[in-house]
């Protein structure tokens, strides 16, 4: 008798969709997304309705304008600069110690908790080209919050002994009082900004 040849069977296709199922679930419920961050960045409270709204403008003199081309070229207070140097030239233009008059004035305030102190009128203003790259702009943020981070330092060790980050919550608003962080962001410009320009 001869043995006859055994047909081969057909490959159950049904479960293979069951597997690429279950395994498309596996990897949905185990694999991680990057999640975006934005700028950390506290608003100012809204002002009090009741309150009378102040429509003075402020001195030119007042206004150190930070501006960032497509090139990434940082200029500050129309000096051309280098990242790592603006810090200090915010510091100074908000300190004021030597009472120049191409720098920020100084109004004495008396703070409760804190009693007469000169605070500064200085508002930094920051402008890029549309073409200015994401690092240089977080860059340039970064060293903007560190120079008022380091003079709200200054002044609480001198005063409470302590860094701003560990005084309460009310000599922390006293600190913020006597040096409050005026940055102002204006909206990317179409046209390029020449950083050396004065």
């Amino acid at each position: 008798m001869a043995k006859r040849k055994r047909e081969a069977g057909e490959i159950n296709a049904g479960s293979m969709a069951d597997i690429a199922f279950l395994l498309l679930i596996f990897f949905l419920v185990t694999t991680t997304m990057d999640i975006d961050s934005g700028l950390i960045r506290r608003l100012p409270p809204m002002p009090d309705e009741h309150q009378k709204q102040d429509d003075a403008k402020i001195n030119r003199r007042n206004i150190m304008v930070v501006l960032v081309n497509s090139r990434d070229h940082l200029s500050a207070g129309g000096q051309s600069m280098d990242v790592k140097s603006l810090k200090n030239a915010v510091k100074e233009f908000v300190q004021n110690p030597s009472e120049d008059p191409r720098k920020a004035e100084k109004e004495i305030k008396n703070i409760d908790g804190l009693g007469p102190y000169p605070v500064s009128k200085a508002v930094i203003s920051l402008q890029n080209a549309r073409g200015t790259s994401y690092n240089a702009y977080i860059s340039i943020q970064n060293e903007l919050v560190a120079a008022f981070n380091e003079l709200r330092d200054e002044l609480s060790l001198s005063r409470f002994g302590k860094v701003y980050a560990r005084l309460s919550d009310d000599q922390q608003q006293i600190v913020r009082k006597a040096i409050p962080q005026n940055i102002s962001e204006a909206e990317p410009v179409d046209v390029d900004i020449d950083a050396n320009k004065k």
